[in-house]
C-alpha cells in the first residue's frame, strides 16, 4: 500500500540530513513532525478500515458456520424420516456452506495477519514521532547556535582588524601629542607668570641677596 511505502520513508528519514538542505531548519523540523502527524492518522484511519473488514469477515465465517450446522440438522432430520432425496439436498447446501467457512477462514487469517502488521507499523511511527518531538527542540537550538557563530564569522571577516588597531594606535599617539603640549604650554606659562610677577622677583631678590650677605660672612671670618 502506497500509504505504508511512504511512512516507512518517514521512518527510515534522516532529520539531520533535511535540516542541512533546508533553507530554513526550524520550519523544516516542524514541517517534518507536521508531515509525520498527518501520516500517522491517515494510518490510523486506515487500521480502523481493515478491522472493519475484518470483523465484518469474521461475522460472515460465523454465519456460514451457523449455516453448515443448520443444514447437517435438517439432512439428519429427513433421514431420521426416510427422505433421502431431502437428506442429499440438504447436504447441497452444507457442502457449500462448508466452502463458504473455508473460504472465509482463509481471509480472516489473511486480513488478521494485515491487520497486524498495520498496527506493528503504526506502532514504529508513533515511536519515530515521539523521537522528533523531543529532538524538535534540541535541533532547533542547535540550528540557531550556528546561525549565531556563522553570522558572527561573517562579521569578523568583513572587519580588517589591522586597519582598525592602526588607527586605534595612531589615535592614541595623537592624544599623547596634545597631553605633551599641554604639559610643556603649562610649563612655559608657569616660567612667564613668575618672571612678570613683582611680588615672585622681589622674593628672588631677597634670596638672592640672602645669599650674598651669608657669603661675606664667610670671607670675613676667614
Amino acid at each position: 500500500m502506497a500509504i505504508f511505502e511512504r511512512i516507512s520513508d518517514l521512518v527510515r528519514a534522516n532529520i539531520n540530513d533535511l535540516i542541512d538542505k533546508a533553507e530554513n531548519p526550524e520550519k523544516m523540523v516542524k514541517q517534518i513532525i507536521i508531515d509525520m502527524e498527518e501520516q500517522l492518522r491517515k494510518a490510523t484511519q486506515g487500521l480502523g478500515t481493515a478491522m472493519g473488514s475484518f470483523n465484518q469477515v469474521k461475522k460472515q465465517l460465523e454465519t456460514a458456520q451457523e449455516q453448515s450446522q443448520v443444514w447437517q440438522n435438517k439432512a439428519k432430520a429427513c433421514l431420521e424420516q426416510g427422505n433421502e432425496e431431502l437428506a442429499k439436498k440438504a447436504l447441497e447446501n452444507k457442502v457449500k456452506q462448508d466452502q463458504m467457512v473455508t473460504q472465509y477462514q482463509e481471509m480472516t487469517i489473511s486480513m488478521e495477519a494485515q491487520v497486524n502488521e498495520i498496527k506493528a507499523q503504526i506502532d514504529v511511527l508513533k515511536q519515530k514521532l515521539e523521537e522528533a518531538r523531543s529532538k524538535q527542540a534540541m535541533l532547533v537550538a542547535r540550528s540557531q547556535m550556528a546561525n549565531a557563530k556563522s553570522q558572527m564569522a561573517k562579521t569578523l571577516g568583513n572587519m580588517d582588524s589591522k586597519s582598525a588597531f592602526a588607527k586605534m594606535d595612531k589615535m592614541e599617539q595623537k592624544i599623547e601629542q596634545k597631553e605633551a603640549e599641554a604639559e610643556a604650554f603649562s610649563e612655559v606659562s608657569g616660567i612667564q607668570e613668575s618672571e612678570n610677577d613683582p611680588f615672585a622677583q622681589m622674593d628672588k631678590e631677597n634670596s638672592v641677596n640672602d645669599e650674598l650677605e651669608k657669603l661675606k660672612q664667610q670671607m670675613n671670618n676667614n
